[in-house]
Formats: C-alpha cells, sequence, structure tokens
C-alpha cells in the first residue's frame, strides 16, 4: 500500500483532479492514510448537481434552433460544467465524466439539441463510479447515441452498422476481436429504437424479424442486454476498457502485466468501476517516479488547475469556453467518434501559444487580443500566502513547487530567480517594495510558461 507522502499526494491529485489549489493539497493530506484519500474523498459518492435551467426539461423542436436558443442552451450547459470542475473538491466525479464523455464520444454539432446532452452528461455521472456494463447497456438506447451514430432510424430489415460498429472498435473491444458478421448481426439486435420528444422508445416493428442470430460463435434470440452481456464475457473487453483508463490516468504507453491485473479486478467485480479504480490508485505500480509528471495536460486540466493553483476565487467562464476551442478541446464537441487523441496531440506551434496566452490573461486581466479578463489574479495576496514570500530564494522554490510538477534544472532556478529579482539583489526583495507586483506577474508568467508547467 502507497504510503499518503507529500509527492504522492501532488501525483494523485493531478491525474485525478483537474488541478488542486494549496489549501486542497493539505486537506488531502489531512486524511492520514492513501487508502482514506481514496474511499472518503476521490471515490466518495457526489449528490447530483441541479440542472444548469430548466430548458433541459424542453421538448427539443426546430423553433429552438430557428431562434437561437439551442447555442444559448449549449453554451449555459459548457459554463455549468467548467463550474462543476472548479468546484469539484477532492472528488474526481468529474475527471470520471470527462472520461466517460470521450469514451463514448458524441458531437454536439450533429446532436442539436442541447437537452440530450444535458441527458447523456446526466448519464455518466450516474456511472461515473457504478457499473460500466451497465452503462454500456443504457448508453445503446441513449437519445445522444442514437442520434449521433444513426440509431435514431435504423430499421431490422436494413440495420445501421454505425453504432454495432463502434460499440465494439472504440467502446468494448477493439480492433481485431469481432468479425464483420458479429457486427451485422449485432445492427439487427440494436436496431428498433427511435427518439421521441425527451427520450428514446423501442418500436418492434421496427426490429429484425429472425428468431435466432449468431454473434461471437453463439447462437440465441439476443436483446441489447444479453447482446452487451455476450460483449463484456470476451477476454478482451475486460482489458480494453482498463487499457483505456490506464493510459487516460497512468501514462499513455501500458504497462500490459499491469493492465491485465487490472481486467482480472474489474471482472471479478462485475465490471464495477469503484473498485478498479480504487485498485488502481492505491498500487504502488501507480506512484513509480517514472510517470510521474509525464503526462500532457490537456486544455480543461491546464486552465482549470491554473485557476486553482492560483487561488483564483470567481473564473471568467466565457474565457474557458472561448480559449478551449482554439485549444482545441471544446467540451460536447470531440473531433470525430474516436475522441481526443490526447497526449502530444494537445501540444503545438499553434496551441501552445494559446495556453500561455490563457495562463498570462490569468495575471494581466487581458487576453491575447486585448479583451478584458474578470476573474485576475490579486498578485500580492497570493505571494504573501507563501511563508517565505518575504525571502526571495526561498520564495521563488516555493512557488515553483507549488505549479510545476516536473523537476526544474537548477539553471531554470535561477533564472526564475533572476526574473523576480529583476537587476536587484536578493537582500532588498519584499513584496511590499515599488514593482513588486510587476516582478511577481513577471515571474508567475515565466513558470506558466515553461514546457514543464503543461505535465502533470
Amino acid at each position: 500500500m502507497p504510503i499518503l507522502s507529500l509527492p504522492n499526494a501532488k501525483h494523485l491529485l493531478a491525474r485525478t483532479l483537474f488541478g488542486f489549489s494549496k489549501e486542497q493539497l493539505q486537506q488531502a493530506m489531512g486524511y492520514g492514510t492513501m487508502e482514506d484519500l481514496v474511499d472518503k474523498a476521490l471515490l466518495a459518492d457526489v449528490k447530483t448537481p441541479a440542472a444548469p435551467n430548466t430548458w433541459v426539461n424542453t421538448t427539443p423542436a426546430q423553433v429552438q434552433q430557428d431562434s437561437g436558443d439551442t447555442a444559448k442552451w449549449y453554451r449555459e450547459l459548457t459554463y455549468w460544467w467548467y463550474n462543476r470542475m472548479f468546484s469539484e473538491g477532492l472528488s474526481m466525479q468529474e475527471k470520471m465524466v470527462l472520461f466517460l464523455h470521450n469514451h463514448f464520444s458524441c458531437e454536439r454539432d450533429k446532436v442539436n439539441y442541447p437537452q440530450y446532452m444535458y441527458q447523456q452528461n446526466q448519464l455518466f455521472r450516474k456511472f461515473a463510479f457504478g457499473n460500466f456494463k451497465q452503462l454500456v447497456k443504457e448508453i445503446s438506447s441513449d437519445p445522444t447515441m442514437l442520434i449521433y451514430l444513426d440509431g435514431n432510424n435504423s430499421r431490422g430489415t436494413g440495420p445501421n452498422e454505425n453504432y454495432g460498429r463502434e460499440l465494439m472498435e472504440l467502446f468494448t473491444l477493439g480492433i481485431g476481436n469481432y468479425t464483420e458478421n458479429d457486427i451485422k448481426q449485432a445492427a439487427k439486435v440494436l436496431s428498433g429504437w427511435q427518439v421521441k420528444g425527451l427520450t428514446a422508445v423501442f418500436d418492434p416493428n421496427r426490429w429484425h424479424k429472425e428468431a435466432n442470430l449468431t454473434i461471437f460463435g453463439k447462437t440465441a434470440a439476443f436483446k441489447v442486454d444479453t447482446l452487451v452481456d455476450l460483449i463484456f464475457e470476451q477476454k478482451a473487453c475486460a482489458e480494453f476498457i482498463c487499457r483505456k483508463l490506464y493510459k487516460a490516468f497512468l501514462y499513455y504507453k501500458p504497462d500490459e502485466a499491469f493492465v491485465s491485473q487490472m481486467a482480472t479486478v474489474f471482472r471479478s467485480n462485475n465490471f464495477e468501476m469503484k473498485p478498479l479504480l480504487r485498485f488502481m490508485f492505491l498500487s504502488d505500480h501507480f506512484y513509480q517516479i517514472s510517470f510521474q509528471a509525464t503526462r500532457i495536460k490537456d486544455p480543461q486540466e491546464l486552465m482549470v488547475g491554473s485557476l486553482k493553483a492560483l487561488q483564483i476565487k470567481v473564473p471568467d467562464i466565457v474565457n474557458l469556453y472561448d480559449m478551449a476551442k482554439l485549444m482545441q478541446m471544446q467540451l460536447l464537441q470531440p473531433p470525430d467518434v474516436a475522441g481526443w487523441p490526447g497526449q502530444r496531440d494537445w501540444i503545438s506551434s499553434t496551441t501552445y501559444s494559446y495556453r500561455g496566452g490563457f495562463t498570462d490573461s490569468l495575471l494581466t486581466g487581458k487576453r491575447f487580443n486585448g479583451t478584458t479578463v474578470t476573474g485576475k489574479l490579486d498578485v500580492l495576496a497570493y505571494a504573501r500566502s507563501f511563508p517565505n514570500s518575504e525571502k526571495a530564494a526561498l520564495f521563488v522554490n516555493d512557488v515553483i513547487d507549488s505549479l510545476v510538477s516536473f523537476p526544474i534544472l537548477e539553471s531554470k532556478r535561477q533564472f526564475l530567480l533572476n526574473t523576480l529579482l529583476d537587476g536587484t539583489i536578493a537582500a532588498n526583495w519584499s513584496t511590499y517594495t515599488p514593482q513588486a507586483d510587476a516582478r511577481i506577474v513577471r515571474l508567475l508568467k515565466a513558470i506558466m510558461r515553461l514546457p514543464e508547467y503543461q505535465l502533470n
């Protein structure tokens, strides 16, 4: 069992939350043991949040698109989700909701109505720590998924194969673990569902008429639930899902021996997520030094995490919404059915500059294009929250250790100290001297533009 040390706590929180503040780190350390931190905080059940607005219960209609309401509601839904991320505390539910959103990827531009996307978001909340197999059963008739992968008009006489294919290729088994015939037969089983109003209904007249179908070598009168049960009986299923979790939370190159251990835990717990996540986060494997600070922050981690790290009380959600699009991770709008690939795809010559522009905006109150940002950092209050704020070298080290997970070379630490001092000597440094706030801003800009700041 790993011990609850400061480095281990930082690593765990960095991977399972959208960043954390100094106070949240202290709160985590207060649990005393890693087991209590995981069980009583990270994986604790969370009360379902109130809906963003009453429109979530409004029957979708073309007039909503014509009037611009759907676009307004999509923005409101995204703002609501950002507020959930920002106020997540020490629960990793929001991180799991985003993981599931990326796993069962659906694009708002095709779904059209935010009411459906909100329902799917709620489904992910329900199963964030729940039974993954049951989630697959329920998402197979989820209105968002039916619209996105064309199951809405799939008939048994000529079934659409899109969902059946992605169910196996991207959601449960992976390429090479099914046949084209398995997809064709599964598509028949999955047909017959139609979105009506806010829900999906099954019409037996739109379903296939064959008494039995053969899938994975088994002949039976399949329904959606029994089809999903059969898929989860395939050995590749548990490994595929565990591998995806490993890449999302641990390292982009999975250790297959550990993935196999995860899969054993997953199967023995009837595909419940909480025991699987608990096994991963309480394993010594998770805390290996070679895995720490090796993952490139996705744009949401970078943005929400920066707000928390700087202790900004009221975030500018509009800034998050707009910058996420520029950094190529607009919530509810993944690039395709495979979702965001992540890791090195987050960084390019374009997106890296936008990352720096975002963190700069928290310090200057201005976006890269000059637009005013609310929630600007109170620089001096932030600096004085560190016990060594009046001791230049110690202060710089404290800020680096608070903001950066990856080890910083001594030459870079010296560069950052020189940035703060701006030509004067360390003995003259004080947060009460003229231009101290401007110097701190320059220091923070430099730290948050480092390549090391992009890692968690």
